[in-house]
C-alpha cells in the first residue's frame, strides 16, 4: 500500500510516499480503508522531535492520527463493526509508527467511532483530534447551561470546535481573535473579544461578574490571561500550555474515547456541530499540508484526501 513515511526526526522535506507492506489486524481492531486523514499541529511537532520526550516514537513513522473510512476487515473476535461500516476516530496507539497518513490503518475499536452521516469523509477526518480535545476540555471544565466561558484562540481549529460545543451546552462563549475573524466567530454563536494588549479589560467589559471557566488553545501566556478574569475557584484549562499544572491551571491531552466521538457525531448530524475544512490536498502533498499548518494561517481544517 501507499503511505507517506518520515526515517528520521526532520522537517517536512523528509516526507516521503512510499509503498509498505498491508498492516496486520490483531484482536479488538479493524482495518480502514482509509478516505480522508486529518492534519493536526501534533503531526509536524512529532517529526521535528518536539514531543520525543514524552511519546516512544519508532522510526520508520507513517504520521497522522486522525482517519476517516470504510472497514475493510476485521481482527479476531472483533464483532463491534463490519466490513463496509463507515467510520472515523482518533487511532493514537501505544506508541506513534502506524498512522493514518496511507491507504489502509489498523484501529483499535476503542479509538472509533460510526462515521458522522451528515459530514463528508474529507469534514469527518477533521473532527476527532480536534473535536475530542475541544470536547474534554469543556466537559473537564464543568461548563454547563448558563454559565460564561471564555476561550482563548476561539476561531482556529480546535476554538471554532469549542465554541460549538459550549454554545449547544447553553454557555454564554466569549472567544478571543483577530478582527478578521470576528464576524467568523459570531457566526458560531461566540461573542469576540479583540486579541492584544488590554484583551483582559475588555473581557472583564463584557463579563463584570467575571467568568466560569476559561480554555486556553493557544498558549503563550494564555494560562496567565485567563486566570486574570476567571472568577476565584474557576476552573481554567490549557491544552498548549505544557507548564499550566505548575501555574494552578491544568494541562490535558485528548483521550480516544468512543463514547466521545459518538458525542461529537450526533451534534453534527444535529447541526450544532460543523467542521470547516479549509484546505483538501492530495496524500503525496503531505509536506505541503505540513507547510500550511506551521503557517499558522489557515481557519479551518486541513485534510489529505487518499
Amino acid at each position: 500500500m501507499k503511505a507517506i513515511s518520515y526515517s528520521t526526526y526532520g522537517t517536512p522535506t523528509a516526507l516521503e510516499l512510499v509503498e509498505v507492506p498491508e498492516p496486520k489486524v490483531g484482536p479488538s481492531e479493524v482495518l480502514v480503508r482509509v478516505k480522508a486523514a486529518g492534519v493536526n499541529p501534533v503531526d509536524w511537532k512529532l517529526a521535528a522531535g518536539f514531543l520525543g520526550h514524552v511519546l516512544e516514537v519508532r522510526h520508520p513513522v507513517i504520521p497522522g492520527w486522525d482517519v476517516a473510512g470504510i472497514v475493510e476487515a476485521v481482527g479476531p473476535d472483533t464483532d463491534d463493526y463490519a466490513v463496509g461500516d463507515e467510520v472515523y476516530g482518533y487511532v493514537r496507539k501505544e506508541w506513534v509508527q502506524l498512522g493514518t497518513y496511507a491507504e489502509l490503518v489498523t484501529a483499535p475499536v476503542r479509538t472509533l467511532a460510526r462515521k458522522p452521516r451528515g459530514l463528508s469523509f474529507e469534514q469527518a477526518a477533521g473532527l476527532p483530534l480536534a473535536g475530542l480535545t475541544s470536547y474534554q476540555a469543556i466537559t473537564r471544565a464543568g461548563v454547563t447551561a448558563g454559565q460564561t466561558v471564555v476561550i482563548h484562540s476561539a476561531a482556529g481549529g480546535v476554538g471554532s470546535l469549542g465554541v460549538q460545543i459550549a454554545v449547544s451546552l447553553g454557555a454564554r462563549v466569549l472567544g478571543t481573535a483577530g478582527a478578521h475573524n470576528h464576524e467568523y466567530l459570531r457566526s458560531l454563536g461566540a461573542e469576540p473579544v479583540l486579541y492584544g494588549d488590554g484583551v483582559a479589560g475588555r473581557i472583564a467589559a463584557l463579563a463584570p461578574e467575571g467568568v466560569d471557566a476559561g480554555l486556553d488553545f493557544y498558549g503563550e501566556g494564555g494560562v496567565e490571561l485567563l486566570q486574570s478574569v476567571v472568577r476565584e475557584g474557576g476552573p481554567v484549562i490549557s491544552v498548549a500550555d505544557n507548564d499550566a499544572g505548575s501555574k494552578g491551571a491544568k494541562h490535558i491531552w485528548a483521550r480516544a474515547s468512543t463514547a466521545d466521538l459518538t458525542t461529537l457525531a450526533e451534534l453534527a448530524d444535529s447541526g450544532r456541530l460543523k467542521v470547516n475544512v479549509e484546505h483538501v490536498l492530495p496524500l503525496a502533498d503531505a509536506a505541503a499540508a505540513w507547510e500550511l499548518s506551521a503557517s499558522g494561517r489557515t481557519r479551518g481544517k486541513i485534510v489529505l484526501s487518499v
